[in-house]
């Protein structure tokens, strides 16, 4: 049976390099007038997607609350663009990473274990070892220094579920609305085996986008590549 590990950031010395970034757009978040709440989601990044070309792109850049009505029409604006079959929540962020960047990088960098950054060779290196399913797109980091490393952002996808075992009895149903569920990530999460991805060795958890799960295939090579920056810790699966 295939085991599956939650990556988290682990830094190890000499590498320091930090980025203060953003994506160039974005959905807004959402007041719901049904629930009575406002919110955007966490963890849904697709860096591959290029709005430059909409006449509104304008609308994308603003992250304050909009009703459930004008979020609609903004995601089904850019759904075309998107990778197909994906949720788009409120705060869905797209387009390349923009901002600042400092210090030496290691092959792979996170931001708060949401973003991963990885160098261009470190990519490679694990593409040329029939890692699947990763996709690294450009970014727009500025430097100061010189010869700055050629960092990509890698674009993970959510798909897979948490298995119901984990999650409270009493967990109240989406928002009929908004799509909103108030959960909050179980302490010790386990994963619903038959939902998981096998195209691709690194996804997000559908249902709580911001863990970031990967296979023991990938764990297994990106230590055996002496590839610093990643932690592992094995998350149980239930059929």
């Amino acid at each position: 049976m295939m085991r599956f590990f939650w990556i988290r950031e682990e830094r190890t010395p000499p590498f320091n390099g930090s980025f203060n970034a953003t994506h160039k757009w974005r959905l807004p978040g959402v007041k719901c007038n049904a629930c009575g709440v406002t919110w955007g989601g966490a963890g849904h990044q697709y860096p591959s997607v290029d709005l430059s070309h909409l006449p509104e792109r304008s609308r994308f850049v603003r992250p304050w609350p909009v009703p459930v009505s004008e979020l609609a029409q903004l995601r089904e604006r850019i759904r075309p663009w998107v990778p197909s079959g994906v949720q788009l929540p409120p705060g869905t962020q797209l387009g390349p990473l923009e901002g600042t960047a400092s210090g030496r990088f290691g092959p792979l960098t996170s931001q708060g274990d949401i973003l991963w950054l990885v160098r261009r060779d470190a990519l490679e290196r694990l593409q040329a070892q029939g890692i699947k399913g990763l996709l690294g797109c450009k970014t727009e980091l500025r430097f100061r220094q010189k010869e700055p490393p050629e960092l990509l952002e890698l674009q993970i996808e959510p798909r897979g579920r948490l298995h119901p075992d984990c999650l409270p009895s009493d967990l109240a149903p989406p928002c009929d609305a908004c799509g909103r569920v108030a959960l909050r990530l179980p302490d010790e999460p386990l994963l619903d085996a038959a939902s998981l991805p096998v195209d691709r060795d690194v996804f997000r958890v559908g249902d709580y986008a911001t863990v970031i799960v990967c296979t023991e295939r990938f764990m297994e090579t990106v230590r055996q590549l002496g590839l610093e920056g990643m932690a592992f810790r094995e998350l149980p699966t239930r059929g």
